[in-house]
């Protein structure tokens, strides 16, 4: 039992570039691990939404900056545990604005956009590094996002980089959205992960980047199941030898 409880208290930290597969892989793998998942990339779309319906541009730092502030300070962005369909919900939680349910709605092709956009101001990133910090205090975590190892945990028990090369991530993400009705093309879709990748590693202010002590996963060639299976047993392993001291 001693293992179990040593178990609950991990933080998993899970990083990578867009469409590596890092929302579905954090929920499987807290689903399996019996922890509670953290879906840091939710946070961003949403305060890039509320922007959007404030009338505000994401260009405006100290206006969406001022926003993201009164939203955590008022917490106005929850987000829960849910029952959503992961195909059409990104991680599967649920996610309100508040009080209003944007669970789909932040999960729309503009609103990646925008949560590369508004996660480049670093006053947004600090305003929800606080939520962040919050929800993975207690451990029992598997938290993903871009920056989880580097910024928010650097000292998280156990850290991945989860990645896959920009033509998978791309045919992923297009599968998903055209499951979704939405009208893009392979080739747009493409464009969107390099001009994504682009953005997300050259940002002056917590860039992407493998934190030196994460274990690099490449999952272009390995199944959902496949990669998860091996996560959750780097993870059982550290938090084993973690429990003998």
């Amino acid at each position: 039992m001693s293992g179990h409880a040593g178990m609950r208290r991990a933080r998993v930290a899970i990083d990578g570039p867009a469409g590596s597969g890092k929302s579905t892989v954090a929920r499987r793998l807290a689903e399996r691990l019996g922890y509670v998942l953290v879906d840091t990339g939710a946070l961003y779309r949403t305060v890039a939404l509320a922007a959007q319906r404030g009338g505000l541009a994401w260009s405006d730092a100290e206006a969406v900056a001022a926003l993201a502030r009164r939203l955590v300070e008022a917490r106005g962005i929850v987000v829960a545990r849910g029952d959503l369909d992961p195909s059409v919900g990104g991680s599967g939680v649920r996610v309100t604005l508040e009080g209003d349910d944007v669970s789909l709605a932040i999960r729309a092709p503009e609103m990646s956009v925008g949560a590369s956009r508004v996660s480049a101001i670093p006053a947004v990133r600090q305003a929800l590094l606080v939520v962040q910090r919050q929800a993975g205090a207690a451990g029992g975590v598997v938290l993903e996002g871009r920056d989880i190892g580097t910024v928010v945990f650097p000292d998280a028990e156990v850290k991945f980089f989860l990645t896959a090369s920009p033509e998978v991530r791309a045919r992923r993400r297009w599968e998903e959205l055209s499951a979704r009705g939405a009208g893009v093309s392979l080739e747009d879709t493409l464009a969107d992960v390099v001009e994504r990748d682009r953005a997300d590693t050259e940002r002056p202010v917590a860039p992407l980047r493998k934190a030196d002590d994460a274990i690099e996963i490449d999952s272009s060639e390995s199944s959902a199941d496949e990669v998860i299976e091996r996560m959750a047993r780097l993870v059982e392993d550290r938090v084993a030898r973690l429990a003998q001291g």
